[in-house]
């Protein structure tokens, strides 16, 4: 049964949190925020055997699920991100996938990510379980973060057919052909990004699949200021060398990685006006930094700005706001 839920008309505030009752209620826990424009905010969900379409309507904001969201998880389970309109940024595994209209990605909802919208977006998610998108796509977590873009491969006829039966279910799609409708919706969208990270596939399965693992147990444990490359390897009982080895094939070593996401996970919270209360020290320090030099050294490396000027043009503060807030420089 098609269902649709709205955010009331309400003051900005209590809209962000209507938003993200919404959205912890019908698809995960997550805490989101919404622009200043009031355009309607709908959750529209379709379940069709074993997998659930979710179209998000009017997002113009940010939704954040984060290691505290997330807790333990009953059941893993998987999305498939599909940008219907507008644009978006979806932040996951490290990766930043700027998406169009058309536009694939792929979440695991056991880890942390983020999507932020500047104007009215829509996206749907196509949702299921980690074993039954096993099924389709094997080892998923190597594609999560990834940018399937809508000119590649097969994602244009994914894309559509991702629609086609959204408009289907609504319109009142019999069930006795929901289980062979969802499979071979699956496999339209898995064979998309089979077809376009084909590298990915034809690569090493045991390096790929090491690959993603470690970078699973990095987003897991990146606020822990021990993080290091000897305590990753011991953590999943493998040499440092063959640590050194799984990363060789990308452009950055483990330390790198590692200080990569901490810098774009602090400046995720300085850009943000629910952090602004925050010191840049506190924020620094809660990503697993242990010295304020050392980290206003990386950011301005990083982003080419000092992190107190960085939150003052980013939130929109006078100078001496800026300097009030913002502690570490």
């Amino acid at each position: 049964m098609v269902e649709v839920h709205r955010v009331p008309a309400l003051p900005k505030a209590s809209r962000s949190r209507a938003w993200t009752d919404l959205y912890s209620e019908k698809i995960e826990r997550a805490s989101a925020t919404v622009g200043d424009a009031e355009h309607p905010l709908t959750i529209t969900t379709a379940p069709i055997g074993p997998v659930t379409m979710i179209r998000l309507d009017g997002c113009n904001g940010t939704i954040q699920r984060n290691a505290d969201h997330i807790g333990h998880l009953a059941e893993q389970t998987y999305s498939f991100l599909l940008q219907l309109s507008g644009t978006g940024t979806f932040s996951h595994y490290g990766q930043d996938a700027a998406l169009q209209p058309g536009d694939f990605s792929l979440c695991n909802a056991g880890v942390p990510y983020g999507y932020a919208s500047d104007g009215p977006a829509s996206l749907m998610l196509i949702r299921t379980s980690a074993g039954t998108i096993r099924d389709h796509l094997p080892s998923p977590e190597q594609f999560c973060g990834r940018h399937l873009r809508a000119d590649d491969g097969l994602s244009e006829s994914a894309a559509e057919m991702c629609r086609g039966v959204f408009d289907q279910l609504a319109a009142g799609l019999p069930e006795t052909v929901h289980n062979r409708v969802a499979r071979n919706l699956l496999d339209a969208v898995a064979t998309a990004f089979a077809i376009s990270f084909d590298d990915l596939i034809t690569s090493s399965a045991v390096l790929t699949g090491r690959h993603a693992r470690v970078r699973l147990f990095i987003e897991e444990n990146l606020r822990e200021p021990d993080l290091s490359p000897g305590l990753i390897a011991a953590r999943l009982k493998v040499s440092s060398r063959y640590l050194r080895m799984i990363f060789a094939a990308g452009n950055e070593t483990v330390s790198a990685y590692v200080l990569r996401r901490r810098l774009e996970e602090c400046a995720r919270q300085i850009a943000d006006p629910a952090f602004a209360n925050r010191t840049i020290t506190d924020i620094a320090f809660g990503w697993g930094f242990n010295s304020a030099p050392h980290f206003a050294r990386s950011f301005r490396e990083r982003f080419g700005q000092a992190p107190r000027v960085f939150r003052r043009e980013k939130l929109g503060l006078p100078p001496t706001v800026g300097k009030s807030v913002a502690a570490a420089d």
